[in-house]
């Protein structure tokens, strides 16, 4: 059908919709056959689903070198690991929030599954509005660049902190203007309780749907890194959006994992300010050193994997007598 080869935002319709029924036929099996009811997943099942999730990922990029070519094969797999890797500390920020709103494990799969639909949905706006920009102007990108080197700069000489979520303004402002259970109601973000005054049934929200609004707000926070990484690699917007996601729809599956031992990669922070360093240097290099030839997408797959794995493999070495936690 001809509709299906139209290009839409420069790829055929028919690419975006295989993308989207993986998205649909992934979101349905995990939630309808893996996780029917709610309960606490181990690491070994958070490992064994991660890795389902990394191998459909890897697969769907070996589509894409197939369909699309060597070169957009290589930068789809170059933002997944960046993407990836910085979900990281994307885990170690909602590990907090779940934390700080006492939500149990059993129940915290289902406010990821829908804080990471939210997130397919936000993401797909931001990276729609910084097409738009860089096609528009081409000078964009020389500002996403500059960010990201700040913003790698700025990882590794800043402290760690532990943000105060009781002062998130979207928590103030929920709290003020919305009714809110002072307790959880099992797996409902929004449940009917009596009106003090009057007696009749009324909604209020869960701290439940509290965490989702805030993870949520969390992630737009991380994607102004990663959605300009991204884009200092590719303005393909097929590549952009499909990596980020893909990335990103593992991210519930790792955080169990990860949760019970984010501690141990303390020193991956390094390597994830280098990448960012590297990926905006990238741009200045290829259009003021290269004279506009394009930097070679291999070397820039092996420098971010590279640095990712560095990172990774030295924080484990550096905390290999440290304990897991027992939360995990």
């Amino acid at each position: 059908m001809e509709f299906l080869s139209a290009d839409w935002l420069g790829t055929p319709l028919w690419f975006w919709l295989a993308f989207a029924g993986i998205v649909l036929a992934l979101t349905a099996f995990d939630l309808g056959v893996l996780h029917k009811e709610d309960r606490e997943m181990g690491i070994g099942e958070s490992l064994k689903l991660t890795a389902f999730y990394i191998t459909i990922a890897l697969a769907f990029g070996a589509w894409v070198w197939a369909e699309k070519g060597a070169d957009l094969g290589m930068k789809y797999y170059t933002g997944f690991f960046i993407e990836k890797a910085l979900s990281i500390d994307n885990v170690f920020v909602i590990s907090l929030i779940f934390g700080v709103f006492a939500i149990p494990a059993k129940y915290q799969y289902r406010a990821l599954l829908w804080g990471i639909l939210a997130v397919i949905v936000l993401r797909g706006i931001m990276i729609a509005a910084g097409a738009a920009l860089v096609d528009q102007a081409y000078w964009v990108l020389y500002i996403f660049a500059a960010f990201l080197i700040y913003t790698g700069i700025r990882m590794i000489w800043a402290s760690d902190h532990t943000p105060d979520i009781s002062k998130n303004p979207a928590v103030r402002w929920i709290s003020t203007h919305m009714r809110v259970t002072p307790q959880l109601h099992d797996q409902h973000f929004f449940v009917k309780v009596p009106d003090e005054k009057t007696g009749k049934l009324v909604t209020a929200a869960t701290p439940l749907f509290l965490a989702l609004v805030v993870i949520n707000l969390a992630d737009l926070v991380f994607a102004v890194d990663s959605v300009p990484a991204i884009f200092a690699i590719t303005t393909d917007t097929f590549i952009v959006y499909t990596s980020n996601i893909m990335a990103i729809l593992g991210l519930r599956a790792l955080y169990f994992a990860l949760a019970a031992m984010v501690h141990r990669f303390h020193y991956l922070k390094y390597a994830l300010a280098a990448v960012l360093v590297f990926i905006g240097a990238k741009i200045f290099i290829a259009d003021f050193v290269l004279g506009g030839a394009k930097f070679p997408p291999v070397l820039s797959l092996g420098i971010t994997f590279g640095l990712i794995a560095a990172g990774v493999f030295y924080s484990l070495w550096k905390t290999r007598h440290d304990p897991v936690s027992a939360d995990g």
